[in-house]
């Protein structure tokens, strides 16, 4: 590493990426440093995608590295502004398309697949109409699924792109402990890893450290005095059943984005991260705190016979709670106390009968589950009455259009958990109050996909740029 660079960079996931491929792209002379807490792309190995069973790397594979958690575990592309973050709060809706249209284009550049799901206008009206009758509101979105193993092709491509095309370097294994301010100006970071803790300055800091950063990313805003906004807490399940009950909605949305407002307490209730012929996973977080998430493969000869999906209840709370992701943590490390560590499995019909979920009753189950080392467990020891009626009323709902989800056999893993950091006081260029340091991403509470969280990055060099110029 140098000194001094004209842009660093805090986070190697979409945001920080295509922050680099803008600003390099519109001048290619300036001096940009990428670090992030895990690996380079082509080390980012997860053991568990071979032999089923987690060994808790440090940091984890899954959840740091080059390209982030979302692009690298699966690489689904949200081509609706509607869709993965607040992009609307900021920009206009035909504004926002052109953005997201541009962000495509440079994914399928470096070979992203060209099918799109969710064209097929008809069927997806039909489905829509069907939805409606019970409830239940079905989000159109356009999806673009890059599959994990074109994910990692995809983002490797760029990295090889900005390496050996342009003046960017990539440190891995490297933290962020503080964002240097003088004089209301941001002027670098400091840095440590396994050898060092250095000063490094810079023109401009854009802070994108995804969700695993969301935690350290609020601490610094306080430090900084830099205002936020509670964002919702998202905590829930992640569903996995056979392909043939989600087929008939997957063949054409690939993800079918549902919402549905449970009955008793009127949560808003919503699915998310659809994985058909998916891998239900484990991800860790700071202090080992493991969480569950699902990925698939674009190749249907890695496709498993089960669909995963995530189903998340939607809490906003109200002052004076201001700690979304210390609440998150909890439940998701009280859930981890249960296990001894890992993640919780139950059939459906077991909570619906109130007892556990033991191995031989799991053995039982014509659901075969695709997490190998979940514990058999009791959901209801662990998730707040609240969020688990809500989940078992709208798995009630969307039985009426997905005819076999309320079944006894249908699988739920928990804790699915979605760190949204506090919203960041920023401008429409995501600029905070302190001159040049910006925050983008999930991490900053902006975005909560891999398309807004790229088209952040875009929106953020081309104003680096723009004061360059200047």
């Amino acid at each position: 590493m140098k000194n001094n660079y004209d842009v660093i960079i805090v986070g190697a996931g979409p945001a920080g990426i295509f922050t680099a491929l803008e600003i390099t792209k519109l001048n290619p002379e300036l001096d940009v440093l990428i670090v992030d807490r895990g690996r380079g792309i082509e080390k980012r190995v997860c053991p568990a995608r071979k032999t089923g069973k987690c060994v808790h790397c440090n940091p984890c594979a899954i959840t740091f590295g080059w390209s982030g958690a979302g692009a690298f575990s699966d690489g689904k592309l949200s081509l609706s502004p509607e869709v993965g973050g607040r992009l609307l709060e900021y920009y206009s809706e035909e504004d926002s398309q052109k953005l997201i249209n541009y962000c495509d284009d440079i994914y399928i550049k470096f070979g992203a697949n060209k099918t799109v799901y969710g064209l097929n206008n008809e069927k997806v009206e039909d489905i829509k109409y069907e939805a409606s009758k019970h409830n239940i509101r079905l989000i159109e979105c356009p999806v673009r699924h890059l599959g994990t193993e074109l994910a990692y092709e995809v983002l490797k491509g760029m990295y090889l792109h900005l390496i050996q095309n342009t003046k960017t370097e990539f440190e891995e294994l490297t933290e962020v402990t503080k964002i240097i301010v003088e004089d209301g100006k941001a002027c670098g970071v400091i840095l440590k890893n396994k050898t060092e803790e250095k000063e490094i300055r810079a023109k401009n800091v854009v802070v994108a450290p995804g969700r695993g950063g969301a935690e350290w990313l609020t601490k610094e805003a306080k430090e900084l005095n830099i205002k936020t906004a509670n964002n919702a807490v998202d905590i829930g399940v992640r569903v996995e059943v056979p392909n043939s009950i989600m087929d008939h909605l997957t063949k054409d949305l690939y993800e079918a984005k549902l919402v549905y407002y449970s009955d008793t307490f009127d949560n808003k209730v919503r699915t998310f991260c659809m994985n058909p012929g998916g891998v239900v996973s484990e991800e860790h977080y700071d202090e080992g705190m493991a969480v569950v998430n699902g990925h698939s493969y674009s190749e249907k000869h890695l496709r498993t016979n089960n669909t995963n999906f995530a189903m998340l209840v939607s809490t906003a709370f109200t002052e004076p709670f201001n700690q979304p992701i210390d609440y998150g943590q909890y439940i998701a490390k009280l859930g981890n106390m249960l296990t001894g560590g890992g993640i919780m499995v139950q059939r459906l019909g077991d909570l619906l009968k109130g007892r556990r979920t033991s191995v031989s009753r799991l053995e039982k189950s014509t659901t075969i589950p695709t997490l190998k080392d979940a514990v058999p467990g009791d959901l209801s020891f662990v998730l707040p009455q609240r969020h688990l009626t809500s989940i078992v009323e709208a798995i009630k709902a969307f039985d009426k259009i997905a005819p076999g989800l309320y079944s006894k056999n249908t699988l739920l893993y928990g804790v699915e958990v979605k760190f949204y950091s506090s919203k960041f006081e920023t401008n429409d260029k995501f600029e905070t109050k302190i001159t040049n340091l910006y925050t983008i991403g999930d991490g900053a509470g902006i975005t909560r996909g891999l398309m807004q969280a790229s088209v952040t990055g875009v929106i953020v060099a081309r104003d680096i740029i723009s004061k360059i110029s200047k």
